[in-house]
Parts: C-alpha cells; structure tokens; sequence
C-alpha cells in the first residue's frame, strides 16, 4: 500500500514513521527530518490512501476535495472539522448530544459587556478559548475574574488571536488529571487508541502559556480500560451519533481531550485530528498494522482491533528560544546524532529545516520532540531526558516535569 501522509511536523514524522512499517509512505509537504517528504501538493499524489495530519486542512475542506477526486482519505470532511474550526459549534453538538461538559456561552466581538457579566454568573477558574482555530494557544485558564475579563477584552478585540479569537467561548473551569483519548472512527462506530496525558503549559508546574503541546507519556496509569470505556460510551460514541444524525459522515481521529473529575469524566475539548505530541507516545506502541486500520476507518468499514505493546513511551519536546511567543529560528540544532543513540529513543522533527551549508536548523517553536521507550514508564522517562539533555542549540528548552508525577520520580 501506498500512503500519503499530509502535514510537516512531528506528528506527521511519527505518522510516516509506523505507517512505514507495512506500508511505501510519502509525505507533503514534510519537512527536511522526515525521510519520504516531497514538495507535490496532495491533490497530485498518487496513492492508495491519503491520511491528513493537520486540522487548517480539515477545516479547509482537503479531504472533500481528495474524495471529490476519487480517493481514499482518513480525516473528516470540513463538516466534520467544524469540531475543533469552531469551538461553539462544538459545544452546540456535545449539548444536542447529552455528552458530560462545562457550562458554557459564545460572544461575538460587539458583546464585550454581555461576556464579562458572564464571567461574573461563574464561580471560577474561568475557561476563555478562541472559536476559531489558533494551534493549540487560544485557551486561558485563568484563576481571576479580572485576568479572564482582559483576556475576553483582548480576544474579542482581535489583539491576541485575530479574527480567530473574534469570537469566544466561555467556560465554567473544571478541576482534576486531564486525559487524552484518540478514537478512530469510520463513520458509524469508533475505537479507542491507548490513552496518553499532556502537558499544555510551557513551563514546569503548568506554569506559562498554552502550547500546542510541551510533552506527554502513554499508557496513563489513571486510565485503566474501565474509565476509557466509560469516555467512549459517554463522550465519543453519542458525539459520533450527533454527527451522523446530522448527515456528517466522520471518518478520521476523534481526539477526545477529557478532565477526569469528581463528578466523572467531562469533555474539555474534540480535535479532529491526531494530538500532538500524543500521537509521538501512542502510535509507536501501537502492534496492530496502522496502515490497514486506517484504511478500514476511511472506507467506512472498521474491523481491526488495535493492539499495544505492554512498554510505555514518554515525549519532551524541545522549543526554540521565545516559543510560545515570538521565535526565534536558523540556529544550528547540535547533538542529534547523540540523541538519537541514547537506547529506545526516536527523534521526531517538527520545527526544522536544511541552511544553505546542509545543516539542519531550527525553524519553529517546537522544534523536536524526543521520544522514549522502555519497559517501563520511569525507564522510558529517564531515557527521553537523556537525549533531550544531548541537543543543543542558542535558547533550546523543554520541561523538566514530563511524566514525574505518574513516573513517581522528583524534579529536579
């Protein structure tokens, strides 16, 4: 089988990489880490099946244009992608479709004074997220009413996020682990990949802004089939239902971003997509032929159970210098090699690229991420701050708290 595999980052890398166990997969655009990455836009691809990474081209509506042409696509049509494109259409349908979430109400730009009189009727942490898309950065949790109130300020006044933040969603906060459940779906049912958990902030403590993502570990010792069944039963499968009720045929990754609270699991967010850095910790675990799932998912046919390998995996990524905010890039990335040697660890590229002297450099926010595994989730830990420990470049940084908690190890 012939696999094309759209996108340019990590998670793109770790795509190719298991895809490329049973199957001849290139990737586009790719990116200079990623073997297999050529220029060709999808649409002039020839290959049996088309598997799209990022969520702007779901949004955008690549998978309808892919199918228009008579291919095999894994990922949601742009209808489906409304999902994670539009974070009040999202909560729209998980409501219609009775699944566990926060309490919530959308405010367009004019209703500055109507959402801030809508922070005050909730009790706090206050959830303000952008409704349109913004790569993972547009969500504050923010533990004062004046710090949510400035934040809707400036989102609705287009100053943080553009016309992405035009709109907001606010929410009443949750609190509790948060959970990451990737189910595939082909339309009619879904199954669950192994969990992973996350971790969004960019600095140690969940201290800092919002990233796409700063590192995560599978499997989750919290998570046991039980309470992963119970997010299927009670979130993805009635969402999958709503979908199709509403004549939307979803074929792709249902990424269920959950907070296991006291009250039972509670949604916080849907993407339409593989999580990254999730996907890094999950699929190279994965035993099943990834290739034949996916394939089965895009035709609408589902029948492989996936199966994982009883190890676990733990990813840090490694940020250029100023990520979250202004980046810096074009710094030569050293020790990759030496990395890369440490045992059972793989370097996948997100934010790189070749200067004019063939060296790879860094070229956005997150640049690397080092993944691990062993048999264990202490060991696989250990062993990703090892590599990570090896790279270097001008204002390189990651977290140092990837996993402890679940590791039972301390920070240093």
């Amino acid at each position: 089988m012939r696999v094309c595999v759209v996108g340019s980052g990590g998670r793109e890398h770790v795509l190719a990489d298991v895809l490329g166990r049973t199957a001849d997969v290139v990737v586009t655009p790719g990116n200079p880490g990623i073997p297999g990455s050529t220029g060709t836009a999808p649409e002039d691809v020839d290959a049996d099946l088309f598997v799209i990474g990022p969520e702007a081209p779901l949004v955008d509506g690549l998978a309808d244009r892919l199918r228009a042409q008579g291919k095999l696509v894994f990922g949601p049509g742009a209808d489906g992608a409304r999902l994670e494109g539009s974070k009040a259409w999202m909560k729209e349908v998980l409501e219609a479709a009775g699944v566990p979430t926060a309490r919530y109400r959308a405010f367009d730009h004019d209703e500055v004074d109507a959402a801030v009189a809508y922070l005050e009727t909730l009790p706090g942490p206050w959830v303000v997220k952008t409704d349109g898309l913004a790569a993972g950065k547009g969500v504050l949790v923010a533990h004062t009413i004046d710090e949510a109130a400035a934040d809707v300020r400036a989102k609705l006044a287009g100053e943080s996020f553009g016309a992405a933040g035009r709109r907001v969603v606010i929410e009443e906060g949750f609190t509790g682990p948060e959970l990451s459940v990737l189910a595939i779906c082909d339309g009619r049912q879904a199954i669950a990949l192994a969990p992973a958990q996350d971790f969004k902030r960019v600095g140690d403590g969940d201290q800092g802004p919002n990233t796409g993502g700063m590192g995560a570990y599978s499997p989750v010792p919290l998570a046991g089939p039980d309470v992963v069944a119970r997010i299927m039963e009670e979130a993805v499968t009635p969402t999958l239902r709503e979908l199709s009720r509403r004549g939307i045929d979803y074929r792709g990754v249902l990424y269920a971003g959950m907070m296991l609270t006291a009250g039972g699991p509670r949604v916080i967010e849907f993407n339409v997509r593989f999580g990254d850095p999730e996907a890094q910790v999950v699929l190279p675990r994965i035993e099943t032929d990834l290739a034949q799932l996916l394939a089965e998912a895009a035709a609408g046919d589902l029948r492989t159970e996936p199966r994982f390998a009883a190890d676990a995996a733990v990813i840090v990524v490694c940020a250029a210098e100023g990520y979250p905010a202004s980046t810096r890039t074009g710094d030569v990335i050293e020790g990759f090699d030496e990395a890369r040697a440490v045992p059972g660890v793989e370097l996948y590229c997100a934010g790189v690229a070749r200067d004019d002297r063939g060296r790879l450099v860094t070229a956005g926010g997150r640049v690397l991420g080092v993944t691990a595994r062993a048999g264990d989730l202490r060991t696989a830990r250990q062993r990703a701050y090892e590599a990570a420990e090896r790279l270097r470049w001008p204002g390189i940084h990651f977290r140092r708290d990837i996993a402890a908690e679940a590791a039972g190890v301390p920070v240093r």
